[in-house]
């Protein structure tokens, strides 16, 4: 693996081989055994039916013989959302030596680019909303938004040690066209107006100074327009420390999110260390629908 200096080309996967260092890739990713991983007739039928397979090649040899390495995977099927035809980006992997190059940025626009090819305006897709730089990732960068919690959407474990603490997910949707898309994939962020806002909310799940989430009663919070809910800085470290305070922090963290979006709540932003460096992070909630609440979306 050329890691030191590598060369990345963005493509569609093309050939069974390739598609097989896609399992081996989702294999190394998630650490998930043969019975969870997408079986390879399924991926070449997926793939010959119209689904998006885009991969991350790592460009190694000399000049008499060239070979691509797979090191990083986005992989999403067709759907339907309200009514209207989508893309469920199923699965987004890139190797850790390659992290470090914003891959997973680059897979997401490549996503995006064959989906509006396509006539698709709205892609979808899942992740755990402890993982804070998967929620970083997801509203700052790309500007998702989400209406819908799935409790144990995978089951109550699976064979990848990333779903030891249930696999309660975000459902998230990208509106591919929309001003805020838009603006967030080039860069513009609105960490500044995030904060500003959660400095004025009682968090409904807080960081209560001891590692552990402490509940606030929901009547008051959820009458307001806006509500925040904390989650820990680094969630694997707390699975790897104390499995007990994780599971502590999935059931606070489960029943506020039903809780709110029950009431007629979206999840909108999420921000990093709202209270220093090694602080917590937290999600900003907004009362409404999404499409009025957010302005041109």
């Amino acid at each position: 693996m050329s890691a030191s200096a590598p060369q990345i080309t963005i493509r569609d996967l093309r050939t069974i081989d390739e598609l097989v260092q896609l399992k081996k890739v989702e294999k190394e990713v998630w650490g998930m055994d043969d019975e969870d991983a997408i079986p390879l007739t399924l991926a070449i039928a997926l793939k010959a039916a119209g689904s998006i397979v885009i991969g991350a090649f790592d460009q190694a040899g000399h000049k008499r013989e060239k070979h691509e390495e797979l090191v990083g995977f986005a992989f999403g099927f067709l759907g339907s959302e309200h009514g209207k035809l989508t893309i469920h980006s199923h699965m987004l992997a890139v190797l850790e030596p390659y992290r470090h190059l914003d891959l997973g940025a680059r897979l997401k626009q490549a996503q995006r680019e064959r989906a509006l090819r396509m006539d698709i305006r709205e892609m979808t897709w899942t992740f755990d909303p402890l993982q804070s730089r998967n929620a970083h990732f997801n509203f700052a960068k790309l500007g998702v938004i989400s209406e819908t919690y799935k409790t144990d959407f995978y089951g109550a474990e699976t064979s990848s040690v990333l779903h030891r603490n249930g696999t309660d997910r975000l459902w998230v949707r990208w509106l591919l066209e929309s001003r805020r898309v838009r603006d967030r994939i080039s860069g513009k962020k609105g960490r500044a107006e995030t904060l500003d806002a959660l400095r004025l909310l009682a968090p409904l799940v807080r960081f209560d100074g001891s590692g552990r989430p402490a509940r606030a009663e929901p009547g008051e919070s959820l009458r307001r327009q806006r509500v925040s809910i904390e989650i820990p800085g680094d969630i694997q470290g707390v699975e790897k420390a104390d499995m007990g305070l994780a599971r502590e922090w999935r059931e606070a963290t489960r029943w506020a999110f039903r809780e709110s979006l029950k009431a007629g709540f979206f999840v909108a932003e999420y921000c990093r260390s709202v209270r220093g460096q090694q602080g917590p992070g937290a999600y900003l909630l907004q009362r409404g629908p999404a499409e009025e609440s957010m302005g041109e979306l």
